[in-house]
């Protein structure tokens, strides 16, 4: 049996045994680089809340640590049937080169970082991926001060970008647009994130991590009273049929990867006046049915200031097949997966400034994402309107990191976030952000 055959074999093994069975371990405790006065005795040495991509790093980092020959326990929590199911499989599938966020940022730190990581592990595990390259288009001198200020970005971080002329953007892509010039951005890629997520929880599984799928967190409590120092109990209810079936689950750390129910984890826990408002952006993704035009390179628009994204992107998947988006909608429900038709035309006039050859009647609604945000301003550019991942350890706390507006690049930065998260726990000096 394949390595993969026995990551899915066990998958299928875990989702078919009740998650009340998960509740019964009891860890062995590992140096913290936190507070507490007496070794505990929880269920789980980590409780990870959230199983898409970020909290699959995370638990696969965890349960591969090892003290003394000491190995942890680590149960991973998530609330739906299966793993990654919202934002990690709801996106372009884009290996992002970390051109946009300012130098000194989470973003671009664990961008760059986790860039590298996730390219190695792919090739190491044959992970599906295509290092495909970006060209980001300027129609007007306006758009082209802004990729010569992304250029200059790269330059100072080290990220390799380049010019080339519209001569020879014409002669690569004769069907795509650019009046004023491109900059390619080479070290940009397409990840298979579903075979992505399916191998970090074969990876965490087979170290001896548990997964507890249908499992929604609906209370936290510190135990003793103790913000966190004694440990804590995480309460989970699962519906079947009309009975609602609730277990609790006791774990040494308590991590918050949650994505977009982030915010209504961390306002069980802290207080009110630490807690945070989430703005979910909604993105809807189009299929192009049409043979042609079919670019072998993804085509961003030139980032503008004001937007809640990257613009409306032409993006391929594993197979070459071209799609669009996303396109940005404010809403307030988390779980409105419907794509909406409100911003299609405003998208198919965006596109047609770089593939003016595009058949309109050959776009149509594929799928939609949300994305978690802390603000409704730029996501892009550093500046008074960034937003930057939190990633903390809230002060009068102990034994809890809180991860909320984990968007992109959080696919690309997973693997580093789960070892950014480590060293946050156990004091790891040497790791690199």
């Amino acid at each position: 049996m394949t390595s993969s055959a026995r990551h899915i074999s066990r998958q299928a093994q875990r989702l078919a045994r009740p998650s009340a069975s998960l509740f019964r371990k009891t860890s062995t405790p590992l140096t913290r680089f936190f507070g507490t006065t007496s070794a505990l005795h929880a269920d789980f040495t980590h409780a990870i809340i959230g199983g898409g991509a970020v909290g699959l790093a995370i638990a696969r980092q965890l349960q591969l640590r090892s003290s003394g020959g000491t190995s942890p326990s680590t149960v991973l929590l998530e609330q739906h049937a299966h793993h990654g199911t919202e934002t990690s499989s709801r996106n372009s599938e884009v290996i992002h080169a970390g051109l946009y966020y300012g130098a000194d940022t989470l973003k671009t730190k664990l961008c760059l970082r986790g860039k590298h990581m996730l390219y190695d592990l792919c090739d190491k595990q044959q992970i599906g991926y295509m290092n495909c390259g970006k060209w980001i288009v300027a129609q007007d001198e306006e758009q082209m001060e802004a990729l010569e200020k992304v250029h200059s970005f790269a330059e100072s971080i080290g990220v390799p970008t380049h010019f080339i002329s519209v001569e020879e953007g014409r002669e690569r892509e004769p069907d795509v647009l650019a009046k004023r010039g491109i900059l390619e951005s080479p070290t940009t890629g397409i990840l298979d994130s579903h075979g992505y997520m399916v191998y970090l929880r074969g990876a965490f599984e087979e170290a001896g991590g548990d997964v507890a799928v249908k499992s929604k967190v609906t209370r936290i409590e510190a135990l003793n009273g103790t913000n966190g120092r004694d440990g804590w109990r995480i309460w989970t209810g699962s519906k079947q049929d009309s009975d609602y079936d609730e277990n609790s689950v006791t774990a040494e750390v308590l991590i918050n990867s949650a994505g977009l129910g982030a915010f209504s984890i961390q306002n069980m826990i802290l207080p009110e006046d630490q807690h945070r408002k989430p703005y979910y952006a909604k993105g809807s993704y189009y299929s192009y049915s049409a043979a042609h035009p079919k670019p072998k390179t993804l085509v961003y628009p030139a980032p503008m200031p004001g937007h809640g994204g990257l613009g409306t992107h032409l993006t391929i998947d594993m197979a070459g097949q071209v799609r669009f988006g996303p396109d940005v909608e404010w809403v307030d429900d988390p779980t409105d997966y419907a794509p909406s038709g409100k911003g299609l035309q405003q998208a198919l006039d965006d596109i047609q400034t770089y593939l003016p050859g595009l058949k309109r009647e050959e776009v149509g609604l594929d799928y939609c994402g949300i994305r978690p945000k802390l603000s409704r301003q730029s996501a892009q550019l550093h500046g008074k309107n960034f937003t930057d991942f939190v990633i903390e350890k809230p002060k009068g706390f102990s034994g809890f990191i809180n991860l909320v507006g984990i968007e992109s690049p959080g696919l690309t930065a997973s693997l580093a976030i789960g070892e950014y998260v480590e060293a946050m726990l156990y004091g790891d000096k040497e790791k690199p952000v």
